[in-house]
């Protein structure tokens, strides 16, 4: 990998990591559109620790209030009761599904599931449901001529089972193309949550899941070799900062607006790369052009 497409690649991980448009697939696209090497899924894992060290910068102050009251918890009954105590418990419940699919389908998630039509067809697929969520929080908002508008859950209101639902949602996105905080936010409305309770809970679920999985690849990349590590850190650093840009802007978007202009890219670039793999211009199981 030369340091040109690790500084491409980092920007698009870090552009793309936070918002609901797939930050897997568009590593995948950007590397089979300029003709480059698949990245491979390792690289993804790596450079995601850029942009979650982006979110625990972020979210410093909540991360910090709720380590201290859950492990206070641990030996505090009366602490149990505490609701960040319990959103630290919360998490780590929500993290149970990726944890236990990621390792189930380590060889899937590294192979057959990198497949262009199947990122296209989570792409437009995904779109389509979160089109669908967004809509329905957007009419609980405005209400209408004859009902009120509906209040709609915060984050106090997280309980296990949705806590495990969200973490359902989340591992989806181990398939390229469906999008980690797309998946979870939309999971989120359909439960009844308001988007900025949704996308916080989204975040801080990330945390756990992303830092193990790219600290498990970094692992594997040290007793294999072959890592150009470089330009793997050189664009997780440009992730670092790219993210951390990326992410102060979502959160002051998602509480005032739609998520249709995401569904509309979302569905436009899946129909792209299906014509261009079914007319042969992209290789569906390569990172470069077809010939």
């Amino acid at each position: 990998m030369s340091w040109f497409e690790s500084l491409i690649l980092g920007l698009v991980q870090g552009l793309t990591e936070f918002l609901p448009v797939s930050s897997s697939a568009h590593l995948r696209l950007t590397a089979a559109f300029s003709g480059w090497e698949d990245p491979g899924a390792a690289f993804t894992a790596i450079t995601q620790i850029g942009t979650e060290t982006a979110v625990l910068i972020y979210f410093r102050k909540d991360i910090g209030r709720i380590l201290l009251a859950w492990s206070k918890s641990l030996t505090n009954k009366a602490m149990r009761r505490d609701h960040d105590a319990q959103m630290g418990w919360l998490v780590i419940v929500g993290s149970i599904p990726i944890g236990v699919l990621g390792l189930t389908l380590k060889e899937q998630i590294e192979g057959p599931f990198r497949d262009l039509r199947l990122t296209a067809t989570m792409l437009i697929v995904v779109g389509i449901i979160i089109g669908i969520a967004d809509r329905l929080a957007a009419r609980d908002e405005a209400g209408g001529r004859h009902r009120a508008a509906k209040q709609r859950k915060e984050l106090q209101d997280l309980n296990v089972r949705d806590g495990l639902i969200f973490g359902l949602c989340q591992s989806a996105a181990l398939i390229p193309g469906v999008s980690r905080s797309g998946a979870t936010i939309s999971g989120g409305l359909f439960m009844g949550y308001n988007r900025e309770a949704a996308a916080r809970y989204s975040f801080l679920l990330a945390i756990p899941a992303v830092l193990a999985s790219g600290l498990f690849e970094l692992k594997d990349a040290m007793e294999t070799g072959g890592t150009d590590w470089g330009p793997t850190i050189f664009a997780t650093i440009i992730a670092f900062v790219s993210g951390y840009a990326v992410i102060a802007w979502f959160m002051k978007f998602i509480s005032t607006k739609s998520f249709m202009p995401f569904v509309w890219y979302r569905i436009a670039l899946g129909i792209l790369i299906i014509v261009l793999v079914a007319t042969g211009a992209l290789s569906p199981d390569a990172g470069e052009p077809a010939h």
